[in-house]
């Protein structure tokens, strides 16, 4: 394993260890925060899922009662009822956090009127058409939510395996592999220093 390139003293390899210690309580933290952003990313990702083919169905039942009206009563007289729709949505968004990533919680307020044009001119199919058009509009800040939220969850996973993997398999080995250096290195020297000792001792009461 590469070790780092620096001389083997007392004063490196304290350096060296306390740097070894905050990595490794570093990849603790990380290893749990990528459990953690896991478990989140998958629970939202498959309620994204199921919101998503319920809104595809949505679209496709409402798309057709709107076809429909078309037959019943013409194009213009639907974009007549669409433009009578005189009121808007209002949207907050506001930000909550999981394991530091910020994840938006989206509120809507208001909604069209429940009938925004006479009944005179219309059908049941377009009444249909704008009672799921409705439905679908309630929803939307919802899905959007859980969209915006996997993305996030899901780069933060991604830039957080990278670290983990960094420190697990570079990072850590490297300073374990140097720690071990300059202990091995000191205790030879230790030895020799020793074995030098005895030999002047000897020496002297030769």
């Amino acid at each position: 394993m590469p070790r780092m390139n620096i001389p083997p003293t007392r004063s490196n390899l304290l350096r060296v260890r306390e740097t070894l210690r905050m990595a490794r309580k570093g990849y603790e933290i990380l290893d749990k925060k990528r459990e953690v952003l896991t478990s989140e990313l998958v629970q939202m990702a498959h309620d994204a899922e199921t919101l998503q083919q319920q809104l595809r169905e949505q679209f496709e039942t409402a798309y057709r009662g709107l076809d429909e009206a078309r037959l019943s009563v013409g194009r213009e007289r639907v974009e007549w009822a669409a433009l009578a729709v005189n009121e808007s949505v209002d949207v907050q968004i506001r930000l909550r956090s999981v394991m530091g990533v910020p994840i938006p919680t989206i509120e809507s307020r208001g909604s069209p009127p429940e009938m925004s044009y006479g009944l005179g001119d219309t059908t049941a199919s377009l009444d249909e058409a704008c009672t799921l058009f409705r439905e679908l509009l309630a929803q939307i800040p919802a899905y959007a939510e859980m969209v915006t939220s996997v993305w996030r969850l899901a780069k933060e996973l991604q830039k957080t395996h990278r670290r983990v993997n960094a420190l697990e398999h570079v990072f850590i080995p490297e300073y374990e592999a140097t720690v071990a250096y300059i202990e091995s290195t000191l205790e030879e020297r230790e030895r020799e220093d020793t074995f030098r000792l005895k030999r002047i001792k000897s020496r002297k009461t030769g």
